[in-house]
């Protein structure tokens, strides 16, 4: 485990993650396994990532996020953006949660044991149900529903409830959106990490 537990008012910056203990996120062992917090993360003081979870570099956790790889793990890339009041969840025994590199999960979004690969958006309260299929280069609007099984195809924009294709992602959407949306988080959470 990458967490030290110290005085409360004390402060430790590991190479892993920077935990300030006067007010940290919840990171918790579960059936035993212990989040891998990867380097240059951030997590906010009321995010909670509970068992098997493995993050890769520069990803953040924002308020009120859950990340509970409890009853199956979750893995995620690098660069991958969990926004304010996201849930990430499996299905016991089913389904697994693999993220690639560059992902954002938008503010209240549920995503729930399906694949998402490199490049993508996951827009603002949409719902991501188990065993999609979420290719790379692509966004899932805000407020679409993703039923179980759908795969969204690559170089698209999906829709609705349930979601549908509705047009085909351009390289300027794609740079003005997914790119930029992942790049600036990173930012964002320097910001949180300079007052550690």
């Amino acid at each position: 485990m990458f967490v030290f537990w110290l005085h409360p008012l004390k402060r430790v910056q590991s190479d892993l993650i920077f935990i300030n203990f006067a007010t940290m996120a919840l990171i918790k062992a579960c059936r035993g396994f212990e989040p891998q917090i990867g380097p240059d993360c951030f997590l906010a003081e009321n995010a909670t990532v509970v068992g098997d979870v493995q993050m890769g570099e520069q990803c953040s956790v924002w308020f009120s996020a859950v990340v509970r790889g409890d009853v199956n793990s979750i893995r995620m890339g690098n660069k991958v953006n969990i926004q304010d009041g996201a849930v990430l969840h499996c299905t016991y025994e089913k389904t697994k949660l693999h993220i690639g590199n560059n992902v954002s999960i938008g503010h209240n979004a549920l995503v729930h044991g399906c694949t998402i690969e490199d490049n993508v958006l996951i827009g603002m309260g949409s719902i991501v149900m188990d065993n999609c299929y979420i290719e790379t280069n692509s966004i899932v609007a805000a407020g679409a529903v993703l039923t179980e099984g759908t795969r969204v195809e690559s170089w698209s924009i999906y829709a609705g409830i349930p979601a549908k294709k509705i047009k085909t992602l351009t390289p300027e959407l794609f740079a003005g959106e997914v790119q930029r949306i992942a790049n600036n988080y990173v930012l964002y959470s320097s910001w949180f990490k300079e007052n550690a």
